[in-house]
């Protein structure tokens, strides 16, 4: 049987990891991440989210902690905040959005923990992309929906990303 060590929560924020990690109830636990596809799109969404139309909505930040409760934090690919969100080293207030991008080696099990973390502390949507089908899975309280055209709306604010934009950058070199 496999056992864990338990983790104080000021030794996780004392530390640094490479990369990043989630705190979960006293575990520390690694995030797939690393292939292009992967680090493609997150560049994508950040650059989009940061567009001057989209900027003065809403600010954009890869991997950025977000405590979503006392024990546990959780590092989005992408977290979107109000823009008027106080400026904080890590997130203790609800982002508008935060933005899960699949690796192949993700599973159903934790991804579903993540995205009812977020949507536990408050998050109105959390977005699930996939890089293989090319489809993005908005969950909102309990309901979950596959879009592969059209737009996106970050919620509570005019910003819209069209499903095609984000996903061209998995057609060039």
């Amino acid at each position: 049987m496999a056992t864990s060590t338990v983790v104080p929560v000021t030794e996780y924020l004392r530390k640094s990891y490479r990369p990043d990690r989630d705190y979960v109830d006293g575990e520390i636990r690694e995030r797939n991440l690393g292939e292009r596809d992967h680090a493609d799109l997150q560049m994508r969404f950040a650059y989009l989210l940061c567009l001057p139309e989209n900027a003065a909505h809403v600010t954009a930040r890869p991997e950025l902690r977000v405590q979503v409760s006392p024990s546990r934090f959780r590092v989005p690919d992408v977290c979107v905040l109000r823009k008027s969100a106080p400026r904080e080293q890590i997130v203790t207030q609800t982002p508008l959005l935060c933005i899960e991008i699949l690796s192949p080696e993700d599973t159903m099990l934790r991804t579903r923990e993540r995205v009812r973390d977020f949507l536990e502390m408050g998050v109105p949507q959390v977005w699930i992309v996939d890089p293989a089908s090319r489809s993005v899975s908005i969950c909102a309280g309990t309901t979950m929906v596959e879009q592969t055209a059209g737009d996106l709306r970050v919620p509570e604010t005019p910003v819209l990303l069209a499903i095609s934009d984000i996903f061209k950058v998995l057609d060039e070199y």
